[in-house]
């Protein structure tokens, strides 16, 4: 009997301390690395050259509201200036006006947008007989999406940009001079 416990002892012995390999699991797939999304631009960067224009609706002076994407087959001058009937906005506004018939012939048409509402702005163009419209950029949102860095009270800083009929930004200014601004566009485009 002793003989017989002594086999089962080593049986089990040899049992417990046998090492059986453990069952390898097959390796994880490597996963490709994800395509990491475009990072969008920050806000303090301005739009460049070539770049889509934003894909915005005009609420305009008279409440119409104009999807920019409407006008794809002209080229279109969006600037942006503080605030109505200051000395700047109006010098720059004034020139504008003085060479509407140059736009027009170099089919241009011209959008002034401001954070003032609608009522300040039929008043600016009534005293300076503007011929073009003026947009109403309540809460600074299309100067946002022209990434055009905000001024005191929330207005958009004096910055114009020229999209063509393909939808893109033609020419940019980013540091507009009033009195001379509707020359620098005309030379521009000529």
């Amino acid at each position: 009997m002793m003989m017989r416990l002594a086999a089962v002892s080593f049986v089990l012995l040899a049992a417990c301390s046998s090492k059986t390999p453990a069952p390898v699991a097959a390796p994880a797939p490597v996963a490709a690395p994800a395509p990491t999304p475009a990072a969008a631009p920050a806000p303090d960067v301005p739009l460049a050259v070539g770049a889509p224009a934003p894909d915005v609706t005009f609420t305009l002076h008279d409440g119409k509201s104009l999807a920019l994407s409407s006008l794809q087959s002209s080229r279109v001058l969006v600037y942006f200036y503080p605030k109505d009937d200051t000395p700047g906005c109006t010098v720059e506004a004034q020139g504008l006006r003085d060479r509407a018939a140059d736009f027009e012939a170099a089919g241009i048409k011209v959008f002034g947008v401001s954070v003032q509402d609608a009522e300040s702005h039929k008043a600016f163009i009534d005293k300076h007989a503007l011929p073009f419209p003026l947009v109403v950029d309540e809460g600074a949102k299309i100067a946002t999406a022209f990434r055009v860095p905000l001024i005191g009270n929330g207005m958009a800083s004096r910055q114009s940009f020229l999209i063509g009929k393909d939808g893109r930004i033609e020419a940019l200014w980013l540091n507009v001079d009033p009195s001379t601004h509707a020359a620098d566009v005309l030379a521009a485009v000529h």
